[in-house]
């Protein structure tokens, strides 16, 4: 649901009304904290939802032992993703790097020190995880109201950030359902890779593969990993390449909810019951259905390519603008910032 305020704030800035990115952090920030309420809860029952769709008990419950650690991770997400987003509308990257820095080399001790010499295993990783995560929210918090590059946009909290709740729910759930989706679309995969005949090996080998696609969104790197799936691998990154601009172009212009509609056809309608075909009828196994996910994502690529190049783009200026001049509204502070 945070895409939202990527949107907002980036057209904001654009437009010069810099006062009102504070107000859209603050206002996806409240939003995201009171959506972290019931995924909480869903956390917390992992262990017999992942047994009800047919996981073994013993891999839902080394799941859900992990899981449990990871409830405070979700609210550190929630403050996370609008910080960020607020920043980088800004052009502030550095100092969310040199904190992430930082705080992977006290994580990398920390975790080492909690799993092995205080024997917490997998719960003591997603604990130190959570806390890591709520160390990089609190260095950057104080980041943005420390720092005179954030004094035009900072100004304090205000009680804006309650107002217009429901139309910013809408935008922001239209971004939950085209990201949710998306995100989804790999997590049942591996639902489904832990039904095949041997769930160990299929989950081992598409845990690679998803790592290494993770890790291409951020950095490019040699690797030389899961040599049975190498080609379909190599076909994903060139896809995760192209996809994420894309998505980006459709984040930026306001279109979640078209996206959304997308993401439920290429991936729901045609990845995943192309990947239990070919994994399950055809008896190909993690490839097949690895092959099914690179299906649904090339359809998903072709349709944003197509809508991109077909867009009237003086037609997005001028909506753009009218949704800024919806949002904009009388600032109602609560503790006075930077002028």
């Amino acid at each position: 649901m945070g895409s939202a305020v990527e949107t907002l704030c980036g057209q904001a800035y654009g437009a010069n009304k810099f006062d009102m990115l504070g107000i859209y952090m603050q206002r996806s920030t409240v939003l995201l904290m009171a959506t972290g309420i019931p995924l909480a809860v869903l956390y917390a029952f992992s262990r017999p939802i992942l047994i009800l769709l047919g996981e073994s008990p013993e891999i839902a419950s080394a799941a859900a032992i992990f899981v449990y650690g990871l409830i405070p991770q979700i609210f550190a997400y929630a403050a996370n993703f609008p910080i960020q987003k607020f920043m980088q509308a800004q052009s502030i990257m550095a100092p969310s790097a040199y904190i992430s820095t930082a705080t992977l080399a006290v994580h990398l001790v920390l975790s080492y020190l909690v799993v092995y010499k205080f024997g917490l295993g997998l719960l003591g990783a997603s604990l130190m995880l959570s806390i890591s995560w709520w160390i990089i929210v609190i260095g950057q918090f104080v980041y943005i109201v420390t720092s005179s590059r954030c004094r035009l946009t900072w100004t304090g909290f205000s009680l804006q950030a309650f107002s217009g709740l429901p139309e910013f729910f809408k935008l922001s759930l239209a971004s939950a359902i085209m990201l949710c989706l998306e995100t989804w679309y790999f997590q049942i995969l591996v639902l489904i890779a832990g039904l095949l005949k041997d769930p160990e090996m299929a989950l081992a080998s598409l845990s690679v593969c998803m790592t290494i696609s993770g890790w291409v969104f951020m950095i490019s790197v040699g690797f030389n990993a899961a040599a049975r799936l190498t080609p379909l691998l190599a076909i994903t990154l060139i896809l995760n390449g192209i996809q994420p601009v894309l998505s980006g172009v459709a984040v930026g212009c306001g279109w979640q909810a078209f996206v959304a509609y997308v993401n439920v056809g290429c991936y729901y309608v045609v990845g995943i019951p192309l990947g239990c075909l070919l994994g399950f009828y055809f008896d190909l196994g993690a490839a097949g259905i690895w092959s099914g996910m690179i299906g649904g994502t090339f359809m998903q690529t072709v349709i944003l390519v197509w809508v991109t190049v077909r867009t009237d783009w003086n037609k997005e200026v001028a909506e753009a603008r009218k949704r800024l001049n919806k949002w904009e509204g009388n600032k109602m502070p609560l503790l006075a910032g930077q002028e």
